[in-house]
């Protein structure tokens, strides 16, 4: 746990008491605040995530009339990703059937989402992150499930340039036409056309950061920055070690991004 809080307490009841009784309250008092905010800077993944995401990702998958073998694999390989036990297991299975059927409270799932990221950005990236290979499992997106996954980001407050960004840096392709594709082999533009994955040299970093070519160079350094508050790994707590890490390689890309813009403006 960060004890900034306590010993910044136990300083200022030593200046206000003098006395080691001051040192000690002020302490008390400081480890209170320390607790109090790992709560509520640490979310866990907890079945009420659990419930919402799978029962997401069900009816994702079953929004443009069918559940595809490639669907079924990206949530398989969510649960093992978030490595959830047995009892996780059967719930996010439980939750993605139940998701399919039809009648599914959409809303409800988007709102138990939405909960558990408390309006954090950081931890809505992370959500966004981890449905990606979902969303993009089919290649280009049926207008369904493209109004999906643009109810969630509104939900979540993420904007589409901005989910262009994360879409980016996992090799993705998004058009500002509001159609999605993939570079991943299978993907493509709903033409069948298969493209090998990019890689991290060959994404725009321009894209990356989800500014425009000719933006100025204070506004990449503000854009630049603002990636880095939300996607720096020390903000997310306790989360599973796949995500946190995943958390580290988006902000490698961030860096790897912003460094390739300043070699080619010149920019120190």
């Amino acid at each position: 746990m960060n004890l900034i809080g306590t010993a910044i307490g136990a300083m200022v009841g030593l200046i206000v008491f003098h006395n080691p009784i001051g040192l000690l309250l002020g302490g008390l008092v400081g480890w209170f605040f320390d607790s109090a905010r790992k709560r509520v800077q640490a979310p866990t993944l907890d079945t009420g995530l659990v419930r919402a995401l799978f029962g997401f990702a069900g009816a994702l998958s079953k929004s443009d009339g069918r559940v595809s073998e490639s669907e079924i694999a990206a949530t398989e390989a969510l649960i093992a990703r978030l490595r959830l036990d047995g009892d996780g297991r059967r719930l996010a299975i439980e939750r993605f059937s139940a998701g399919k059927q039809p009648g599914f409270d959409v809303d409800g799932a988007i709102a138990g989402i939405r909960q558990w990221c408390h309006g954090r950005r950081d931890l809505a990236f992370i959500v966004l992150d981890l449905l990606l290979d979902l969303v993009h499992a089919e290649g280009a997106l049926a207008q369904p499930k493209l109004d999906l996954v643009r109810r969630l980001c509104a939900a979540l407050g993420v904007g589409e340039h901005e989910l262009a960004a994360l879409s980016a840096m996992r090799g993705y392709a998004y058009a500002h036409t509001g159609r999605y594709g993939s570079t991943r082999p299978g993907g493509g533009h709903g033409g069948g056309s298969q493209r090998p994955p990019q890689r991290p040299s060959e994404v725009d970093p321009y894209t990356v950061l989800g500014i425009a070519r000719g933006a100025s160079d204070r506004d990449i350094k503000q854009a630049y920055r603002r990636l880095m508050s939300q996607h720096h790994p020390d903000k997310l707590g306790d989360v599973p070690p796949e995500i946190k890490q995943r958390a580290e390689e988006r902000a490698r890309e961030i860096n790897a991004a912003y460094e390739r813009i300043k070699a080619e403006r010149g920019l120190k």
